[in-house]
């Protein structure tokens, strides 16, 4: 159970979108309000529900960037179809299907010129080409830059097999994981825990993103969550 001076409680999933992107059909415009704000979540499957709801909000229309997956070994194509291969989210690879829109805030994924442009370093879309992203810089030592983002082989390294993805190396990042959340630094911070953490030190580094409990706000059934610590740290 979380204490009343610990944070902000809300009762749903829509709640605490509006808690911490209030009138965000106005407010998107504000580089550095955008910035300043996000949803983390344990798993990336509801920090994906939660980017494309809060997309689907602003104005303009959508592009969809879909990837290229190929197996690097031709002998096991057979084995693993494109239609299979498109259907995999490995952790830090983008989707198959990649949902932009001018306006919304992106995470980089890879350190493509560091260290301006660096694996966490937080964007904001400016233009959407067909083969290259042009986006400003919200973090970092390069904050308020330019940049153009090209799409670029990904290859996941805890897979059983190897597979090769040509995409953006960018996310949504109106919400993001916690574990990608790990040296962010919010002025206004939601939680979803619909599903609980589940490794050691999630639920403190996704509440200690913020630095007061007023802009802290946490969806968790009846209020409680369960925490993962190392039993002999109680000891």
């Amino acid at each position: 159970m979380f204490p009343s001076n610990f944070c902000n409680i809300v009762t749903t999933i829509e709640e605490l979108k509006a808690k911490v992107f209030p009138n965000i059909q106005c407010n998107f415009r504000k580089s550095w309000w955008l910035c300043e704000r996000a949803i983390l979540a344990p798993k990336n499957d509801s920090v994906n529900k939660i980017n494309i709801q809060i997309l689907n909000l602003l104005p303009g229309v959508c592009m969809i960037y879909k990837s290229v997956d190929t197996v690097t070994d031709p002998a096991q194509a057979l084995f693993y179809p494109t239609e299979f291969l498109n259907s995999l989210e490995p952790h830090g690879i983008p989707p198959h299907n990649l949902f932009l829109k001018p306006g919304a805030p992106i995470l980089c994924l890879r350190h493509l010129d560091p260290p301006k442009l660096c694996n966490g370093t937080r964007l904001l879309i400016k233009n959407l080409f067909p083969h290259v992203i042009e986006a400003t810089i919200l973090t970092g030592c390069a904050k308020g830059e330019d940049v153009f983002i090209p799409t670029i082989p990904l290859i996941p390294s805890d897979f059983p097999f190897d597979f090769k993805r040509l995409q953006f190396p960018v996310r949504l990042a109106f919400a993001m994981s916690i574990n990608k959340a790990r040296g962010q630094s919010l002025k206004v911070a939601g939680i979803n825990l619909q599903s609980p953490c589940f490794s050691h030190g999630q639920l403190y580094v996704a509440c200690s993103r913020v630095g007061t409990a007023k802009n802290l706000f946490i969806f968790a059934p009846e209020g409680k969550t369960k925490n993962v610590v190392y039993q002999k740290a109680l000891e």
